[in-house]
């Protein structure tokens, strides 16, 4: 294969188009089980709303779409993130050629992209709005290169389609458009191009993308930006030096478990050449390494504004995604020979993918050997089934009170409308829908009843609860032993 990718670079974008159809087989053919993610945008797909609360709505939209055109299921969902994460590595190979003499590292750069953990880890457990980030981020480094390269109308609109699909993808993206605008100030030759009128054309193109969006979030402050907030301080009783002390330590561990694996494959690439490379200097090598740097000053200076103790890999994946073009375009400013580390990188990558695949996948097959489940192992398809056995129907209207929940049936009852009490408002007018479904989850050996946060919304709905039965059906675990079941309590109101 590495013959074959020297003589046609193309190919690595076939190997990589490979790799996520097989993402993809495995998902669907391991568990139809849905994770805590794919819960939430089966749920929320029902809806097309400006704002959905604290995570930006590009992801939503997009599984609206899908959902909408070929309906709810866990291979709409899967299809969506790993298409997604395929047009991020597409469009950041192509920036790379804009900016690398040599396909060859252009490739290793497209391929280092899969070195980072959120991408080829954590994506395939259960992600979805940074995975939409992290295209926005790809699109936008294709289209600001191509802005500095080849100067065009259509590169400047490309580039604030980019920043718009990026504002409303994941809020901390923002960085990223005005860190690289700052990196090349510097730059005599390149500083012009953000003085040129074409300019305004792109930022046009943003602000009407991200505008609806921005005045949701301006109408629902709170909502937008609490839950992440919260997250970031979990220290917050102790006083604000220790805050700043584990929010800046949180940060500079939370660099180096993103990068880490990415900076030892390189490593192993070069060798002993590593001062060589890193005294390597060129044009972009200084542009892209200033974006980064510029990008984790403002994540740091924001932690402590913020008094934030806690910082997840996955938030800086976005800036760490440029590291893999930094370090080849160092490589080629130090004008090494690519084609030996090449011959390393490539198998190396692809074992580390491919193991984490493995992992990812077996999980599901393997935890219950140990009595450990998880929620890929949970019988939804097998509670749908039994209960449309029994009643000769489909729902029309399901209330649970758990978002698990109620992703799941959604996948299962795709014609039905499904509610949970704290968003009842969202399909008031959908509650006289009949057959009515009313499930939760309690232990197998538990007494079923009502649980109260299901029963002011089923008086709301008119449903008398002196009138009704609860029901139990347990059902044994996906790969698990008949004697671990998982215990489903229901109320079934045709009426």
């Amino acid at each position: 294969m590495l013959d074959v990718v020297e003589r046609r670079p193309n190919s690595v974008f076939l190997a990589l188009a490979g790799y996520f159809l097989l993402c993809i087989a495995l998902r669907l053919t391991i568990s139809n089980s849905l994770e805590i993610d794919e819960s939430e945008q089966a749920f929320l797909s029902q809806f097309l709303q400006l704002g959905y609360g604290p995570q930006a709505p590009f992801y939503n939209w997009l599984q609206y779409g899908l959902s909408q055109a070929i309906g709810p299921s866990l291979a709409t969902m899967t299809l969506l993130k790993n298409g997604l994460l395929f047009l991020s590595c597409l469009f950041y190979g192509l920036a790379a050629r804009l900016v690398l003499r040599d396909p060859r590292l252009a490739a290793m750069a497209m391929l280092g992209v899969l070195s980072l953990p959120p991408v080829f880890l954590l994506a395939q457990r259960d992600l979805s709005h940074t995975v939409a980030a992290l295209f926005a981020v790809s699109l936008f480094l294709y289209g600001f290169l191509r802005t500095l390269t080849r100067p065009s109308l259509a590169a400047y609109l490309l580039t604030g389609l980019a920043v718009g699909i990026g504002a409303i993808s994941k809020y901390n993206f923002v960085l990223v458009p005005v860190a690289a605008i700052l990196a090349i100030l510097p730059e005599r030759d390149l500083r012009a191009r953000i003085f040129d009128w074409r300019i305004l054309a792109a930022i046009a193109v943003a602000a009407l993308i991200a505008l609806p969006h921005g005045i949701w979030v301006l109408q629902n402050l709170d909502a937008a930006s609490a839950g992440t907030l919260n997250e970031m301080k979990e220290r917050e009783a102790e006083g604000r030096l220790l805050q700043a002390f584990h929010g800046v330590s949180g940060l500079v561990f939370a660099v180096i478990d993103g990068s880490f694996v990415t900076l030892i494959l390189f490593g192993l690439v070069i060798r002993g050449k590593v001062l060589l490379v890193w005294q390597a200097e060129s044009l972009w090598t200084r542009i892209v390494g200033r974006t980064i740097a510029l990008s984790l000053l403002a994540v740091l200076l924001i932690v402590l504004g913020v008094a934030a103790t806690h910082i997840r890999e996955k938030w800086l994946v976005l800036y760490l995604l440029l590291l893999p073009l930094y370090l080849c375009l160092k490589i080629e400013a130090a004008k090494i020979d690519p084609m030996p580390g090449f011959r390393l990188f490539a198998p190396l990558i692809a074992t580390i993918v491919l193991g984490a695949l493995i992992i990812v996948s077996a999980r599901a097959v393997v935890r219950p050997w140990f009595g450990n489940y998880s929620r890929l192992n949970i019988p939804y398809a097998r509670f749908a089934e039994a209960l449309e056995k029994s009643e000769g129907q489909q729902p029309a209207f399901v209330l649970t009170n758990d978002k698990q929940v109620a992703g799941n049936v959604r996948t299962q009852f795709a014609d039905a409308t499904v509610a949970m009490p704290s968003r009842m408002d969202w399909i008031a007018v959908e509650a006289a829908k009949r057959p009515l479904l009313v499930v939760w989850h309690d232990k197998a050996d538990a007494e079923p009843q009502v649980p109260g946060t299901l029963k002011p919304a089923l008086k709301q709905m008119g449903v008398a609860m002196s009138g009704v039965t609860p029901q139990e059906l347990s059902l044994p675990y996906l790969y698990g032993s008949k004697a671990d079941r998982y215990g489903f309590r229901y109320i079934w109101v045709d009426e």
